[in-house]
């Protein structure tokens, strides 16, 4: 059987010495591809030849069927390879020159067309031949050639014969998925489920239609996708440019305000040192007219104490002895004023600028994770016998008595805990919980593997839990130890926030629009659900429920 490739010429150039089948592979029937040689001298594509022994039981020659002991190593052929690669060029050129592609799909050329080849419009199964407009009339007028079998031209028509019994592949053995024709029928496939090819190419090019929707619902489903994606990284770049602009001007402002402060506080102090030395001069100079004064008392004492006049000592003696008008100076100093109170009150002013300036970035904040907002509904299958839960499952409360409730896994025994319906493993979610009235809680989110049955289980991450809690007027994030939380108002509101990708689970003072505490760092593998504890009621001081409340998008 000759190669479609080779059949397209009588050979490469005129003069040629060599016949088309010297460089056929024996298996293939194609032109080689990396020639090897076996050591009873036949020649075959290297991947033909290993490809046979890996399906055969023997490792033998498929020419004279001589058997080796072991596997040959397998060289290529430089010599074959070479004049391989020459004839596949000379036939590359002589297609070219007579104006056939052979590599594009469909040019098919005619096999009885003499010089120009002309594309062949069907191919025949029984001829094994191509046939152009042309050529192929005979099989349209003759009766004898009419039974014959034509289909869309192909180029490897030997395929379509069944190489064991030089027979048209004309069914299909749905049960060994082969093709067959009617002698591999009769020998081994009676009783198999087959039917004819063109039956099994139809199913096929259904099924394929299918996939092919399939597919490009896929292509389609996935292409949406890199937009999502595309469009998500647009809004975290805007998001990210808004942010920077925001921490630009709250930073810009501090820096204004210190400045100023420091500025105001610099005035201060060099006015009061003003003011001292203003004083001081002031005293300076009075002292000094003073001693100028008292310097020439001294002076006329001095002459008196060694004047001879019996008459004048008496007489100028009661003025100069009598104290001239001063000043009682024991009691006069001059003291640096302290600036403690105006430094902190410049600081104080910084403090109360940079408070101002966070909360503003803690609105801003909450009005970003706010879109977030999920709708959570509580679970009566988690809830603990004793707490009683509204008909919408928004509310809970600690009930006096235990509710008649079927004992599950899912349901808590030892706390009065309660979950919410939905479960969270990836993305953010936010909600909030009106505390309003309560002298006790615990709020977070816990994962889904928590222990519900035993006792004493502290509420911290390494147990599964992420929470805040009230106790006796305390509020604490419950990190191990406990971390004390230091809040200037008692919240009426939490929102819990929870970023799964990031590790960061967040709780805001709705009404104050601040932040409380964050858990950070935090390695999330399992589903997430929100937790609630509204506690026991304490002789009814307790007795106010936990709301889970609709967010305000516009607070």
């Amino acid at each position: 059987m000759v190669s479609p490739l080779v059949s397209r010429l009588d050979m490469a150039t005129s003069s040629s010495l060599l016949s088309e089948e010297q460089f056929l592979c024996s298996i293939c029937l194609d032109v080689f591809t990396e020639p090897v040689s076996t050591s009873c001298g036949h020649n075959f594509c290297k991947a033909c030849i290993t490809k046979y022994w890996d399906t055969s039981d023997l490792c033998q020659c498929p020419m004279c069927k001589n058997t080796f002991d072991t596997r040959p190593d397998l060289f290529i052929n430089t010599f074959i390879s070479e004049m391989a690669a020459q004839f596949r060029k000379s036939v590359r050129e002589s297609n070219s020159n007579q104006g056939l592609h052979p590599d594009l799909p469909g040019e098919v050329s005619c096999d009885v067309c003499t010089g120009t080849k002309l594309k062949a419009l069907k191919s025949c199964l029984v001829c094994l031949a191509s046939y152009c407009e042309t050529h192929l009339e005979p099989h349209q007028i003759s009766q004898a050639l009419k039974r014959h079998k034509l289909i869309d031209p192909v180029e490897k028509l030997e395929d379509t014969m069944c190489k064991k019994h030089d027979r048209p592949l004309e069914l299909f053995c749905r049960s060994d998925q082969m093709s067959l024709c009617v002698f591999c029928l009769k020998a081994d496939h009676m009783t198999h489920d087959s039917v004819p090819l063109e039956e099994e190419r139809g199913e096929r090019k259904a099924q394929l239609r299918k996939t092919e929707a399939e597919v490009q619902k896929m292509i389609q489903e996935r292409l949406k996708k890199v937009q999502e994606i595309k469009h998500s990284v647009d809004l975290s770049k805007r998001e990210s440019e808004r942010e920077i602009s925001d921490s630009v001007q709250v930073f810009t402002a501090l820096v204004c305000s210190i400045e100023r402060s420091q500025a105001e506080l610099i005035e201060v102090i060099g006015e009061k040192q003003r003011a001292v030395e203003r004083q001081a001069e002031g005293l300076i100079k009075e002292l000094e007219q003073e001693v100028t004064e008292l310097k020439r008392r001294s002076t006329e004492l001095e002459q008196l104490s060694h004047t001879e006049d019996h008459l004048h000592l008496p007489q100028s003696f009661p003025s100069l002895c009598t104290p001239s008008d001063t000043r009682d100076w024991s009691e006069i100093s001059v003291h640096g004023d302290l600036c403690v109170g105006t430094v902190r009150r410049a600081a104080s002013q910084v403090e109360e600028t940079i408070m101002s300036e966070v909360k503003k970035l803690c609105d801003a904040e909450l009005k970003r994770i706010q879109r977030y907002a999920v709708d959570v509904t509580l679970d009566p299958d988690t809830a603990h016998p004793y707490l009683i839960l509204s008909e919408g499952g928004k509310q809970v409360k600690y009930g006096d008595t235990k509710q008649n409730v079927p004992n599950n896994p899912k349901r808590f025994n030892n706390y009065c805990d309660v979950l919410g319906k939905e479960i969270f493993s990836s993305w953010r979610f936010y909600y909030e919980v009106t505390v309003k009235g309560k002298t006790k809680w615990d709020l977070g989110v816990a994962r889904e593997s928590i222990n519900r049955k035993k006792k004493n289980i502290p509420l911290t991450p390494n147990n599964g839990y992420w929470t805040v809690r009230l106790r006796n007027g305390e509020y604490n994030a419950l990190a191990g130890l406990g971390v004390p939380l230091s809040l200037r108002e008692k919240p009426h509101k939490l929102g819990v926030f929870v970023d799964y990708e990031e590790g960061q689970v967040s709780f805001y003072d709705v009404e104050a629009r601040s932040h409380i505490y964050s858990f950070t760092g935090c390695t999330f593998t399992e589903k997430l659900y929100p937790y609630f504890c509204p506690c026991s009621n304490d002789g009814g001081e307790n007795s106010a429920p936990l709301i889970i409340s609709p967010v305000n998008h516009t607070a």
